[in-house]
């Protein structure tokens, strides 16, 4: 049985690892909060956990290694920008795996916005396989900015012990306006 301590990050990376370029900066710049000493934002990352794979690896490696990341995690962080319901690759098989599989619930963060209390209408955004789960309610999620406060909030409130109640949870006003992101 694997110990499942892990945050999962899954993020469109567009076919690229330029900055600028995609969600991977916000994957970065949550690898960055981490790994600050003077900063109490950290996460287990299940990326780090196993053996790195570059994107000219073979096919069925890079797809073990991320199963093996999904095992040994407690919850996903989905970042979902611009062009993530374009991805037809890895983030649909990571969303499939985590749901479907591993039971992970879904920490579904939005860069761009301050708060989130409407998740349904950010639906245009969410990558087919999420709407899928989300629409059969087999999706636990919650949804939030791509802020440090509700982040950190999430991961450390959810996993797979402990999941949203339903597929499209938000944080009250009351709880944006406590991290002053209101």
């Amino acid at each position: 049985m694997a110990y499942r301590n892990g945050t999962y990050v899954a993020f469109h990376a567009e076919g690229t690892n330029q900055p600028g370029e995609s969600d991977m900066d916000y994957y970065n710049l949550m690898r960055a909060w981490s790994a600050h000493p003077d900063d109490d934002f950290t996460i287990v990352n299940s990326h780090d956990k196993s053996s790195a794979v570059r994107d000219t690896s073979k096919r069925a490696t890079l797809r073990a290694s991320l199963l093996e990341r999904l095992r040994n995690s407690k919850n996903m962080v989905l970042i979902i920008g611009e062009t993530t319901r374009l991805d037809t690759d890895w983030v649909p098989f990571e969303i499939q795996q985590a749901v479907d599989t591993y039971g992970l619930p879904i920490i579904a963060v939005y860069p761009g916005y301050k708060n989130i209390m409407a998740p349904a209408e950010l639906r245009p955004l969410w990558p087919k396989a999420f709407q899928e789960r989300i629409d059969a309610k087999t999706a636990h999620a919650i949804h939030i900015p791509f802020k440090k406060a509700p982040i950190m909030d999430a991961i450390g409130q959810f996993d797979h012990n402990n999941p949203p109640n339903t597929p499209l949870n938000y944080y009250n006003r009351e709880t944006y306006e406590g991290w002053g992101l209101l």
